[in-house]
């Protein structure tokens, strides 16, 4: 992936990048926001935040009251952390979002943090969710993407209402449903571009493999 710009960073609770080019955005980022057990992994790596959103429940006493200033507090039970920090990213203006640390460690979360993206893909103009292996990127409308002969590329149906079809993947798909989430994995790119066609009113989370 081409480096892009982003006006937040949005660190969850998973497991913790150490890729130099994930770090690299982390670093750059000019605003961050911690969803409540992550503030603990990023001071450990001499990372301040500038928000912590969540319900706290991750935040040792001591914690909440050298952060007291930066801490949002969201008692909301029906969203987890990862949500409440992507509404308050909202409602702070920012529109492209790079989410870290969802994957990783346990299983249930980072299912459900994946599948979430298309969700928050409705509140801003562009979001990214990164790890050190690769990255998933939501679309909803036909779409081209960058990218360079082998990259290893996975497609995830999540609401088959529509067909898709593509262009410039080693694996054709015309004009169809994904049903089952295994059926778009596996293919690669091959060439510096690639197309998803969307129809109806299908939408698709794209994983793209760090290198080849």
């Amino acid at each position: 992936m081409k480096k892009r710009e982003f006006d937040c960073v949005v660190v969850a609770n998973g497991k913790f990048p150490t890729a130099p080019q994930v770090l690299e955005y982390l670093k750059d980022a000019p605003y961050v926001i911690a969803c409540d057990g992550a503030l603990s992994k990023l001071l450990h790596h001499d990372l301040t935040p500038d928000a912590i959103v969540g319900d706290l429940d991750s935040l040792s006493s001591e914690l909440k009251r050298i952060w007291e200033e930066r801490i949002f507090h969201d008692a909301d039970q029906e969203t987890n952390d990862l949500t409440k920090s992507m509404k308050f990213a909202r409602e702070k203006g920012f529109e492209k979002i790079l989410i870290l640390a969802a994957t990783g460690l346990r299983e249930d979360h980072m299912l459900g943090n994946i599948s979430l993206l298309l969700t928050y893909r409705d509140w801003f103009d562009e979001v990214v969710m990164m790890s050190d292996y690769g990255y998933f990127v939501p679309i909803t409308t036909t779409t081209v993407f960058d990218s360079f002969e082998g990259q290893q590329i996975s497609l995830f149906s999540l609401y088959p209402h529509g067909e898709l079809s593509t262009e410039g993947l080693l694996y054709p798909i015309c004009q169809r449903q994904l049903h089952a989430w295994w059926e778009g994995t596996l293919n690669e790119s091959t060439g510096n571009k690639f197309i998803i066609r969307l129809d109806g009113e299908n939408n698709v989370i794209v994983y793209f493999k760090w290198g080849k």
